[in-house]
């Protein structure tokens, strides 16, 4: 007993001095690794705070807006044409300014595509224009029809609908469209003017671009409608990092030409970039594997 009384008292005498060396391995101010230990607390290391209104770096916003029906001197041209930033212009075949307009939107450096007329589901025959694409139409009549409206419209990258809802679902016109894109080197931009659509399908078959409209810029014709659409297109852009949008020349286009000159100072501001279709569509192409894009990289 007495031996153990000893051994206790000599123990105690350890205890101050362990806590001291505990405590100075814990203190932020000491050198030791163990001092990170103390970092738990949110004032001694807080985390930075991001200001909402500016981009971060490590995303880049790209938006690609195509203004689809170029081609008649439709009202909105010379507007649309001149904004300062690059769109991508859907010049209809076959009408009495297609190649002009074709020409002038290359030269001011905008993406040039096809804007293909094909057989809605409703509509007016007369609002499809020359050289549409009819589902009653044989293989050879699809075809023929498809690369004469690419050889009406000169500088032309890629193709996309005007109406179309039901040539959009029929499998087997879509697919002869698809081979003459992939024959000529060209990409399908879906106007998504069908929920039930299968061109996203038939493309990844033939190793094209995925490429789909997002948004509907005017489907209604006022400056505030407009702006609406292109905040949400801001939203797109912030969930996705890319969005395309579609706008129009036409009886509004004017409307349309001045609501996006009017937006364009404060989607830079937030760190949108402004590109063709075209660009998009690169990124279907891994340089260094086996695949290879199905139309000719612009």
């Amino acid at each position: 007993m007495r031996y153990w009384k000893k051994r206790s008292v000599a123990n105690r005498t350890w205890v101050p001095f362990c806590l001291l060396l505990i405590l100075a391995l814990v203190s932020p101010a000491s050198p030791g690794g163990l001092a990170t230990v103390a970092h738990a607390s949110p004032e001694s290391n807080p985390i930075p705070k991001q200001n909402p209104d500016k981009p971060s770096v490590q995303t880049e916003r790209r938006l690609a807006i195509i203004i689809d029906d170029f081609g008649n001197a439709m009202g909105g041209t010379e507007d649309m044409i001149n904004l300062p930033v690059k769109l991508t212009v859907a010049v209809m075949p076959f009408m009495r300014t297609t190649a002009e307009d074709a020409k002038r939107a290359h030269e001011r450096g905008h993406d040039v595509i096809v804007h293909l007329p094909m057989e809605p589901k409703q509509g007016r025959a007369e609002w499809l224009g020359p050289g549409a694409i009819l589902s009653k139409m044989s293989d050879e009549e699809v075809r023929r029809k498809v690369e004469e409206a690419i050889d009406n419209v000169p500088y032309a990258a890629g193709i996309n609908n005007h109406m179309g809802s039901k040539i959009t679902e029929d499998k087997r016109v879509m697919g002869i469209i698809l081979e003459v894109c992939m024959e000529r080197g060209l990409f399908f931009v879906d106007s998504k003017t069908n929920y039930w659509s299968i061109t996203s399908e038939l493309r990844a078959s033939k190793g094209l671009p995925d490429l789909n409209n997002d948004i509907f810029l005017d489907d209604v014709h006022s400056i505030r409608h407009i702006t609406g659409q292109l905040r949400k297109v801001q939203e797109l852009l912030d969930q996705k990092g890319k969005c395309v949008a579609i706008g129009h020349v036409g009886v509004k286009g004017k409307i349309t030409a001045a609501a996006l000159q009017q937006s364009i100072p404060e989607l830079k501001a937030k760190g949108v970039k402004f590109v063709g279709i075209s660009e998009l569509a690169r990124e279907y192409y891994i340089p260094g594997t086996h695949s290879r894009p199905g139309f000719t990289l612009p």
